[in-house]
């Protein structure tokens, strides 16, 4: 999350903004939503993950089906790249707050590759279209979109969107959602036209920031970091379910990134403030227990095969291992000579994890083996939401890139 106030820098929370579209003219309160992209017409073909027995959810219709009910990233283990991703150049990206342009590095030579200056304010998240044809470069302030193809590493014309602090797509492909952190509100967009089709407004949300989706793609929980809470959305109506509080509702630094288990029966929450993670249930009504794990736990990401979770602890350079099913804290990784672990991804091939270091003006590269430090590189100021590209599975679900 930015360092942005959680008051007076925000709007009131019952008044709605006018809506942008890319024509730079009025579009409808509530433009219809188009159907579903047919199957034959998606970008790539699904790829079979294994299968143990039928899932038991019924899925967002248009949603890729799960394959494996006790996994839902079964189809986004090591190695599986659909076409589209297989022909993007391997490339990562780091996006900056403070220097307000995108880095480029080559993750076989570790070498910076090229520079972007590309930000009105800042550089927030590098996020992966639902297609996985298109990255983009979020500015929040800048109320932009910068795409990159994916194919060349280079940036393309900047799309007008609302205060993308974070950006989300919804699991059947039908919409972009723009987190419109300062204005407390979700705004759903056509991801091809990026006309816009709804918004709906999350008043008691202070802070909005980082999803996730339940296994069947009908339920999305948002964080609230500066209300110490989280609200939980429908999909497919554009509606508002509850808020569900923290047993300790932090407002400074509290709730940031989600992730769900593999086997979807909880959502972990990090929360900075807390020193830990939260753990809320799989239907998203309450909070079961706390794992603390290290000062500042802020970013949540899986290994290749999903049975562990990193949690990277930014205020004490470290990165806790959990047991991604059970939570049960396996090790702890710190980075030598401390560092500020914040955003990133695992590799393709499931070996090491990058994570940019947020105030110390570098990224980090870990193994996944055993944790070790294999490359530390410096980058510019404000390093923020690293995406790691390609990355295997059928389809993103958006931020730094969360497949399945």
């Amino acid at each position: 999350m930015s360092a942005r106030p959680a008051a007076g820098g925000l709007l009131a929370a019952a008044a709605l903004i006018a809506l942008m579209i890319v024509a730079a003219c009025s579009a409808p309160a509530r433009a219809p939503i188009p159907a579903p992209i047919p199957a034959a017409q998606s970008a790539h073909q699904a790829i079979a993950g294994p299968t143990q027995g039928s899932p038991p959810w019924t899925g967002l219709p248009g949603m890729p089906p799960v394959t494996d009910s006790h996994n839902v990233y079964a189809a986004a283990g090591a190695g599986m790249l659909s076409p589209v991703a297989r022909a993007a150049k391997p490339l990562v990206y780091v996006p900056h707050t403070k220097s307000r342009d995108v880095w480029v590095i080559d993750p076989s030579s570790f070498a910076v590759v090229a520079r972007y200056p590309l930000g009105a304010g800042e550089l927030q998240h590098v996020v992966p279209s639902w297609d996985m044809r298109t990255l983009y470069a979020s500015d929040d302030i800048g109320d932009r979109l910068t795409p990159f193809d994916p194919a060349t590493g280079t940036p393309g014309t900047p799309i007008p969107v609302t205060d993308p602090y974070n950006l989300y797509f919804t699991p059947d492909g039908r919409s972009a959602v723009s987190v419109a952190e300062a204005h407390r509100e979700l705004v759903f967009y056509d991801p091809h036209t990026w006309a816009v089709q709804d918004t709906l407004s999350t008043p008691d949300c202070a802070g909005i920031d980082h999803a996730d989706f339940t296994p069947d793609g009908r339920t999305a929980v948002f964080t609230c970091e500066f209300a110490g809470r989280v609200a939980v959305v429908d999909v497919a109506a554009h509606r508002l379910l509850r808020m569900v509080d923290m047993p300790h509702r932090n407002t400074t630094m509290g709730p940031q990134d989600i992730k769900l288990a593999p086997d979807g029966s909880v959502f972990y929450i990090a929360d900075s403030d807390q020193n830990g993670v939260w753990v809320l249930d799989g239907a998203a009504t309450k909070v079961v227990r706390e794992i603390p794990t290290g000062m500042g736990a802020h970013g949540l990401y899986l290994s290749r095969d999903a049975t562990k979770l990193y949690v990277t602890n930014r205020h004490e350079g470290s990165v806790s291992v959990l047991d991604a099913y059970t939570g049960t804290v396996l090790a702890k990784w710190t980075i030598p000579g401390g560092g500020s672990p914040d955003m990133g991804n695992v590799t393709a091939d499931g070996t090491q994890l990058w994570l940019s270091g947020r105030y110390h003006r570098s990224v980090y590269v870990l193994s996944t083996a055993d944790g070790h430090l294999i490359r530390k590189i410096a980058v510019g100021r404000g390093p923020h939401g690293l995406c790691v590209w390609p990355q295997p599975g059928r389809y993103s679900l958006g931020h730094t890139g969360i497949t399945r």
